[in-house]
């Protein structure tokens, strides 16, 4: 299962990605600024939402392209992905980390890369030059 240096290694080795503390000080990982992949544990409102089935090990947060992947993901693998109320409306998933293979974190974290570069950014990279 994927732990935090996976998510690590992963988002710093893609183009203009920085590691910056969150509001909170937790790690954010970021392309041009715009945060795409972060620790995100689970705040007061979250655990009362969950009840019974609020996770206790580490959370990530994932921006997702649209609302439509967001929802594909969490039909996809519920034990895996899910989300809270403050993410109602917003592409973003939440992710047990000790529950995702590296592979599965790997396409997540290129998707949520490419749900926050730049087009030309991404094109790039796509194209293999960046």
């Amino acid at each position: 299962m994927a732990t935090w240096d996976d998510v690590r290694r992963l988002a710093l080795a893609l183009p203009e990605t920085t590691e910056r503390p969150s509001y909170d000080g937790a790690p954010a990982w970021r392309v041009r600024d715009k945060p795409f992949v972060w620790e995100r544990p689970l705040r007061r409102a979250d655990l009362d939402a969950l009840g019974d089935a609020a996770p206790d090990g580490p959370i990530l947060g994932a921006r997702v392209p649209d609302l439509g992947a967001k929802e594909a993901l969490l039909a996809d693998d519920p034990t895996i992905y899910f989300a809270t109320p403050h993410f109602d409306g917003y592409p973003a998933v939440l992710v047990r980390l000790d529950r995702i293979t590296v592979p599965e974190l790997t396409e997540l974290v290129l998707d949520a890369w490419y749900a926050r570069a730049p087009k030309r950014l991404a094109a790039a990279y796509r194209a293999g030059e960046a």
